[in-house]
């Protein structure tokens, strides 16, 4: 099997984010996208952005084009996500974004009416059902097909950084999970998800598609649902492990991050270095730890198995990293990281809301409140 992997102009970036859409008094998600989409997505056909459907009828996805920095792709999401609150405040729906809703139950959703939703659901069943899960995506532009397996693997060692960063999901149908993200591990159940296979070329990336078509398991690249994967319609990395960022601001820092990271490890590869990588079995630890412990995780860092704090170990890399995203014009995003790491991510935060309250509808009406502020 021969995958083609599109011409990317290098370090290029585009943007996914999955809103909820929610009754602002009550808190309670809403399943009224479809009434919105068919207008919204004909707005949307000659702008560089883009405004979907997405597995639930409580869901939009706003999608930038293709940005030659952050802020040409935060911009993008800005537009998009004006033209869906002209749409939404109207109606009565307020906008929120977390890996998942505080208090909603799976049974009350409905799934889109889309043949690839329905199958999605047919096979798995309970789990599938179970998805109230939002996330972002960041697509970084790849120049060279042979640089992408390489990339994922040095990638990896940072997923549990990202997802800590945007660990949104501590609540689950109501309940307090003792997780940052309860997303994370929910996700992973899908046939497909979770972290990739440690592959390091484009012929073995090709070998495992042709074998899971072969045996049934999916029809084409777009159903692998890793955590980082190639993305070969686009030419580039797609990172997803991340839950769904409260406000824009946040997105556009781990956005930063994701682009700086990619960006140093090709100039890695132009000079012939060779990339770090990590044992799979310390991913996988390293992925339930940034899950259970957020912000607060210690990490695995090294193939030797040091160990340390991802706080202090995101601090150095940013001073690592902040040269980089100088050039590629995006050391202003970049520099919010130390913002996260100073006020604490969304699962903090809405925690915090929690305590005080006593009442997950706060917490909802607090992730509207974030959400709105950060598009001040």
């Amino acid at each position: 099997m021969t995958i083609r992997f599109a011409e990317s102009e290098r370090s290029t970036v585009g943007l996914e984010w999955e809103l909820m859409l929610a009754d602002p008094e009550t808190g309670d998600l809403v399943g009224r996208a479809p009434e919105l989409l068919s207008a919204l997505e004909e707005q949307s056909a000659d702008e560089r952005h883009t405004v979907t459907g997405e597995l639930l009828t409580n869901t939009i996805e706003v999608t930038s084009g293709v940005g030659a920095t952050v802020a040409d792709a935060v911009s993008d999401i800005a537009e998009a996500i004006a033209s869906v609150r002209a749409a939404t405040e109207p109606a009565g729906i307020a906008l929120l974004s977390a890996g998942s809703h505080p208090f909603a139950q799976w049974y009350d959703q409905q799934v889109t009416d889309k043949t690839r939703y329905h199958s999605l659901i047919e096979r798995t069943q309970w789990w599938g059902r179970n998805m109230m899960i939002w996330g972002i995506h960041v697509h970084i532009g790849v120049e060279d097909r042979d640089k992408v397996l390489p990339l994922v693997g040095a990638l990896s060692a940072y997923l549990p950084h990202l997802q800590a960063l945007a660990a949104s999901s501590p609540f689950w149908a109501g309940e307090r999970t003792g997780y940052a993200s309860n997303r994370a591990l929910v996700f992973q159940q899908l046939p497909t998800a979770g972290l990739p296979w440690p592959l390091r070329t484009w012929a073995e990336f090709e070998a495992y598609l042709a074998d899971m078509e072969r045996t049934g398991v999916l029809s084409d690249a777009t159903e692998v649902r890793w955590d980082i994967r190639p993305a070969p319609r686009w030419g580039t990395i797609e990172v997803r492990a991340c839950d769904g960022m409260s406000t824009l601001p946040e997105l556009a820092a781990v956005a930063a991050l994701v682009q700086a990271l990619v960006e140093h490890f090709s100039r890695m590869l132009d000079e012939g270095r060779a990339l770090p990588v990590l044992p799979p079995w310390f991913h996988r630890e390293n992925k339930w730890r940034a899950a259970r412990y957020g912000l607060d995780a210690e990490v695995i860092v090294d193939a030797d198995g040091l160990q340390r704090p991802v706080r202090e170990h995101l601090a150095e890399t940013l001073a690592l990293l902040t040269p980089v995203a100088h050039d590629l014009g995006a050391a202003v995003e970049l520099s919010r990281v130390t913002g996260i790491l100073e006020s604490g991510a969304s699962y903090a935060r809405q925690l915090a809301v929690a305590d005080e309250t006593g009442d997950l509808r706060r917490v909802v009406g607090h992730l509207i409140a974030e959400f709105e502020a950060g598009l001040r």
